[in-house]
């Protein structure tokens, strides 16, 4: 499994950032391997993070080479004011069960 996390610093939304971030959302969850997302923001910095989960590179990677995905690439400096993209394989996951994760299901 893999993890795609997405940290920026908000800008200026306008209505076209949200169609597009609706449709890359839509894009994602219809691609096979997609398990789920989380998001968090930092209330000292202001920064947020959308941490999206993924069964294999190969899922995550359609998502990448989507025209979406490319367009709100190319354009993301209209949007925020930065960002950071980190990529990663996990290699365990655990908890205590009392509550959902989408590496483990609802």
């Amino acid at each position: 499994m893999f993890t795609s996390t997405f940290t920026f610093a908000p800008g200026n939304f306008t209505e076209e950032f949200h169609r597009l971030d609706q449709r890359i959302a839509e894009v994602a969850k219809s691609i096979p391997g997609y398990l789920g997302e989380e998001a968090w923001e930092n209330s000292s910095t202001g920064l947020v993070s959308n941490v999206y989960y993924w069964e294999s590179m190969e899922a995550l990677m359609q998502l990448v080479h989507h025209p979406s995905h490319q367009i709100a690439k190319a354009r993301q400096d209209e949007w925020l004011k930065g960002y950071q993209v980190v990529i990663a394989e996990v290699l365990r996951t655990y908890g205590d069960e009392r509550m959902s994760h989408p590496l483990r299901g609802k």
